[in-house]
This record gives C-alpha cells, structure tokens and sequence, in this order.
C-alpha cells in the first residue's frame, strides 16, 4: 500500500495528475480507512482544480485520524478549498483549529490570514501577517524597524495628530 501512495505522488509530481488522482480513488476503495490516502485523494481533486470534491476527502482524512505532518497538511488543504470556495467562516475553522493543534506553523497563519481577508478583518489580517513576517525574516532592513512594525501591527487605524 506505501508503496502504491508513492507512486501515486511521483505521478502527481510529474505531472501526470489524472493518473494520480485515479490510482488514489482505487486505493480509496481498497483502503477505506487509511486517513493517508484520503488525504492524498483531497490533494490530488486540488491539484485538478476540483475543490468540491477535495472537502469530502480531506474531513475524512482528519476523521480517521493522520500523523501530525499530514494533519497539518490537510488542515491547510481542508482549510484553503473552503476558502476558494467562498465558505469563509468554515475555512477560519478550521484554520482556527489548526493554529490551536500547531501554534508554530507559520504557513497555517498565513492561509487563516488570507481568509480574514476575505471576512473584511483587514487589521486582524495584517497584523497577523506582519508579526509572522517579524519572526521569520532575516532581512536587515526590516528588523531595523521591529519595534515600529510591532507597534503599529496592532494600531492600523489608529491616527496621532
């Protein structure tokens, strides 16, 4: 079965992604509850641009439960699909959920940002972005105004006259 799921991710990788996405529909039916393969059944519906029919997979995934990398994976795939497909609250769910389970994967942050876009949440989106780009950058010139950028992440509409 491993060995099958491989496969199926170098088909995905190369390109051949109809090929991969019907090799994992056939391990779906194979391997019922194995939380791997419905996960990479989500990702490939993704990757065909076929988001609807990613969610059923992914929320499986999550169901039957996945070893941590994978959860996270799922989480940002579950949560990013219920964003492009316009279920804002539910994609902050899960994001919400998935910061609470990784509070240091930084890539969950960024998806949850996008979505509080989407929700009109500007100031909670780039705050969140900023303090994100703060911890991760090594760039000398924005760290030079850490304190600032600190600052005024979380006063955005304020105005000093």
């Amino acid at each position: 079965m491993q060995k099958e799921i491989e496969e199926a991710i170098i088909l995905r990788n190369t390109g051949r992604t109809i090929e991969s996405n019907e090799l994992l529909l056939q391990l779906v039916e194979k391997y019922p509850n194995n939380a791997s393969i419905h996960y990479q059944c989500g990702w490939s519906f993704d990757v065909l641009g076929e988001e609807t029919q990613a969610i059923s997979f992914y929320e499986t995934a999550i169901k039957l439960g996945l070893p941590n990398d994978e959860l996270e994976g799922a989480i940002i795939g579950l949560g990013s699909t219920y964003r492009a497909l316009g279920f804002y609250e539910k994609s902050k769910d899960v994001f919400l959920n998935g910061i609470e389970l990784f509070p240091n994967n930084k890539a969950i942050q960024v998806f949850y940002a996008i979505t509080l876009y989407n929700l009109s949440e500007h100031s909670n989106a780039t705050e969140l972005l900023l303090n994100i780009l703060l911890e991760t950058t090594n760039e000398k010139q924005i760290l030079a105004y850490e304190k600032a950028l600190k600052f005024y992440s979380k006063h955005l509409d304020d105005v000093w006259k």
